[in-house]
Parts: C-alpha cells; sequence; structure tokens
C-alpha cells in the first residue's frame, strides 16, 4: 500500500469513522486504527440512549457509520490496536502499530477523542459513596434497558435530580472549561425519564442553562413545558443520606439565596468531557502539542483548518476540545479534505 495514496486515521469514535468514509469516498485508502476492541467511541462503548438533536438511538446512528466504514473495501480497520511510533514527514509517514504491523501514509487524522469526567473527584457529591448517585452515562444505559429503578433496592424512583457542571467550570479541580452539550443531554435525559417513568419528578440543578443554538427550544423549553421538569439555579454543597435512606442534596438556591435540603432517590452527575487519558502519549507518539488543558492544540484555524503543531498531520472533533457528536463527524469529514490535499501529488 503506497503512502501516496492513504491516510492514516487513530481513532474509531464518530470523528475517526466520518474522516474514514470521506478518504474512501474519494477513491483513497483509509487505515482506521481503534485502541478498543469495538467502533464507534464513546457513544457505542459508554452505551448512549438517544443522541442530541436527532433523537435517533446511539446504536443505530452510530451504527450506520461503523457499517459504512466495515463494509469500504476501501477502508483496512485495525481494532485493539495503538500507534507506537510515526517516522517520516507529510506525504511520507510511516507509523509502526502495537500488533508489530507498518503502515505507510501520507497523512494523519487524529480522532482521539475525549474521557468521561470521573466523579470521583468530587467525592462531597456522593458517586462511589452510594449507588443511587450515577453519573449521566450510566443513566443512559438505564434508559436503554427500558426501566427506571434504584439501583440500591429496584423501586420506581419518585423523584430524580441532575446535577450540571459535574466536571466543568469548575477551577478548583482544574477544569476551567464548559463541555458544551451536557445542558442539552441532561435535559433530554430528564425527558427520556419523564417519558419511561411519568410518576417520576425530575429536577436539574444548574448554575447556567447553556442549551446554544438551536437546542434551546428543542430542549430546554420543551423538557419544561411538555414533560414538566423543574429547574433550580443552585449551588450544591453536598449529598448525603437521610435517615430513612434517600439522598438529601443540599446547598443553597441561587435566585432567592435561601439553603435547600431535598431527599431525592436517585441524583444524576452531568459529567463533562475531559482530555483523552492517553493525550500526553499522543502528543509524544505522533509530535503534535497540546494546549494548556490538556487537549490537542489546534492550528490557526482560518486557513491551516483542523490542522495541529506538526505540518500532515491533522485531527478533528473532542480531541480539540468539548464538542458535539454532529460537529465531531463534521470536522471528521473536513479533516479527511485536508488530509486528501497531501497526498493528492
Amino acid at each position: 500500500m503506497s503512502n501516496q495514496d492513504t491516510v492514516l486515521i487513530v481513532g474509531g469514535g464518530p470523528a475517526g469513522l466520518s474522516a474514514a468514509a470521506g478518504v474512501a469516498a474519494a477513491g483513497k485508502k483509509a487505515v482506521l486504527v481503534e485502541k478498543e476492541d469495538v467502533l464507534g467511541g464513546a457513544p457505542i462503548l459508554s452505551g448512549y440512549a438517544k443522541l442530541v438533536p436527532s433523537g435517533e438511538w446511539a446504536k443505530d446512528a452510530i451504527g450506520r457509520m461503523i457499517s459504512v466504514v466495515e463494509n469500504d473495501s476501501g477502508i483496512t480497520v485495525h481494532k485493539n490496536t495503538k500507534v507506537t511510533k510515526l517516522d517520516g514527514d507529510v506525504g511520507n509517514y510511516s507509523a509502526t502499530l502495537s500488533s508489530g504491523e507498518t503502515v505507510q501514509a501520507g497523512a494523519v487524522v487524529l480522532a482521539t477523542g475525549f474521557t468521561h469526567f470521573d466523579s470521583i473527584n468530587k467525592p462531597e457529591w456522593g458517586f462511589g459513596t452510594f449507588p443511587d448517585v450515577l453519573t449521566t452515562t450510566q443513566m443512559e444505559q438505564m434508559v436503554g434497558t427500558g426501566k427506571i429503578t434504584c439501583p440500591s433496592d429496584g423501586r420506581t424512583p419518585e423523584r430524580v435530580a441532575i446535577l450540571l457542571c459535574v466536571g466543568s467550570r469548575d477551577r478548583q479541580i482544574g477544569r476551567e472549561w464548559c463541555s458544551k452539550i451536557c445542558c442539552t443531554v441532561s435535559a433530554n435525559l430528564a425527558m427520556e425519564i419523564r417519558e419511561m417513568s411519568p410518576e417520576t419528578e425530575v429536577f436539574i440543578y444548574y448554575m447556567d442553562i447553556r442549551t446554544f443554538g438551536l437546542y434551546e427550544d428543542k430542549f430546554y423549553w420543551k423538557s419544561q413545558e411538555e414533560f414538566k421538569v423543574k429547574y433550580v439555579k443552585a449551588r450544591i454543597a453536598e449529598v448525603t443520606k437521610s435517615n430513612d435512606g434517600r439522598l438529601l442534596v443540599k446547598g443553597e438556591d441561587t435566585l432567592v439565596k435561601r439553603p435547600i435540603v431535598i431527599p431525592f432517590d436517585i441524583v444524576v452527575h452531568a459529567i463533562g468531557m475531559d482530555p483523552n487519558d492517553d493525550n500526553p502519549e499522543i502528543s509524544n507518539t505522533f509530535g503534535v502539542g497540546l494546549e494548556k488543558h490538556g487537549y490537542i492544540e489546534r492550528a490557526e484555524h482560518y486557513t491551516d483548518t483542523c490542522g495541529t503543531t506538526r505540518k500532515g498531520i491533522y485531527s478533528c472533533g473532542a480531541a480539540y476540545g468539548p464538542e458535539t457528536i454532529d460537529d465531531s463527524i463534521s470536522q471528521g469529514k473536513a479533516a479527511a479534505m485536508r488530509a486528501l490535499s497531501d497526498i493528492k501529488g
């Protein structure tokens, strides 16, 4: 396989799948390297339920993308594999894989995504201490089973609290960024809980609501007006247990400036997006810089779209910072176009 007609794509999530399909559609060869044993990235690995904003189940929507890639003879897929070494330069790269194989490529796309924030880093909010404190990904997995129940004893919850900005916009724990999509995902999740379990009340505790762009109407207002989700502007101090075994959410209602102590059956952490845990290793292997928070550093965007600090190596999606699935898919196609322009000669 000549390096003049091949693009190496690292990461098989939505952005990487999109990039691979884009390269193949242009009649060039794509080699897709994925460290896990399945394709699909976070939506598949973490068992997302219905995606924002399409409302399609993740397994169906991302499943279609996987089928396109797996059924294209122009795409070679390596699962359970990492790139351990990259030699050469733009137009003439040689990548060594953890399997011992070598891939010759003219350009590289890093679609290496993100890591979910680990709620253990916010211990005062009860995750890891109480079985009925869950993350949004765990709650999505529960929605996927078709039944909303308390993990501790299987009862149907009367009240569910969703706490926003867990691992986002929190300087005390070094998370100085907004994770962009959690407000909308939480509004969507709240509607799914209400639809599946109409007797369950859902409360969303927020600092600010950021259902940006066209999401405001479809998620923020719809969740309140049609699904009766209640939004409370608050600062949460801690989640503890009451004498009757329910969870107590303690904090301050910041609109009326008064303390609150409210019992819940389930508390959900709307977890943010962290840089990929592997980014130091990725930076080292591919010779690309990281920005101060640990995401891949973006090149000047206006004429070097999808660029990194190294010529011939491109990136896209949540590798650059918190990103939506739809925009990650679009950026994957854009990165493919940049890579194709490098190998067209």
